[in-house]
């Protein structure tokens, strides 16, 4: 069982940057990893995704060119680098690990394992 821990999350102004970890109880090397996030009064939504081994990421539409998800494999972390953050940013974000899948894939059923979220708030 990967236990999954987010970090970074805080109040920032519109136009600010945020950096946010998500720390694992072992191994991340055989999971893809994912960033959701659920907006206030809103569904999930998948954010960004990155590959196993980090050659490869993927984003939504509403992230790219802002974010960029990156991971150390030695450390056993993820993160989620924001910039140009948005009041329409504001969400808890939630990273997520699958042994199986692709990390392109947006269905949060998929996933196994779930951090217990951050809150990213932006002020307008």
């Amino acid at each position: 069982q990967v236990q999954l821990v987010e970090s970074g999350g805080g109040l920032v102004q519109a136009g600010g940057s945020l950096r946010l970890s998500c720390a694992a109880s072992e191994t991340l090397s055989t999971h893809s990893t994912v960033w959701f996030r659920r907006p206030p009064g809103q569904e999930q939504e998948y954010v960004a995704g990155i590959s196993r081994t980090g050659r490869s990421t993927y984003y939504a539409d509403s992230v790219k060119g802002r974010f960029t998800i990156s991971r150390d494999n030695t450390k056993n972390t993820v993160y989620l680098e924001m910039n140009g953050l948005k009041p329409e940013d504001t969400a808890v974000y939630y990273c997520a690990a699958a042994a199986r899948g692709t990390f392109s894939d947006d269905r949060p059923a998929i996933y196994d394992y779930w951090g217990q979220g951050t809150q990213v708030t932006v002020s307008s």
